[in-house]
């Protein structure tokens, strides 16, 4: 008797997990175009910064990727620092999202400070040229 209530349990979960697959194809039969991964950069890549003001940062790493951090508070001065460093708790990578371990430090007149960063965004080539010629990296 468990045999029997078994086999329609098996065919129903191997249709249930053979559903999504067949729904994601589209009617010429090609898949789906994937979802682009989040951009990320090595923080010891980054090359240069600029603040655009004390709670706005931007990262520029290697010669085309600029990165823009926004801080959870005012970073005092940050917009006056001739150097910066970049503290990422588990891992060199600094990826976009909201929510990053990521924290920025500053030199401040008493002594350095932690900023911490709440979301990272790659700037499209568009976004950089579209940026004051003082606020890029």
């Amino acid at each position: 008797m468990m045999k029997s209530r078994a086999l329609p349990l098996v065919i129903a979960l191997a249709a249930a997990l053979g559903a999504p697959s067949l729904a994601a194809e589209s009617p010429g039969g090609a898949a789906p175009a994937a979802k682009p991964g989040h951009a990320c950069f090595l923080a010891s890549n980054a090359d240069g910064f600029s603040a655009k003001d004390n709670h706005t940062v931007y990262v520029r790493s290697g010669v085309r990727d600029v990165f823009e951090l926004t801080l959870f508070q005012p970073c005092i001065d940050i917009d006056w620092a001739l150097h910066i460093g970049l503290r990422s708790r588990g891992s060199d990578f600094i990826c976009e999202g909201n929510n990053v371990d990521v924290e920025v430090i500053s030199p401040s007149p008493i002594g350095h400070q932690r900023c911490e960063v709440t979301a990272v965004r790659k700037l499209t080539p568009e976004q950089v040229a579209a940026l004051p010629k003082k606020d890029r990296p």
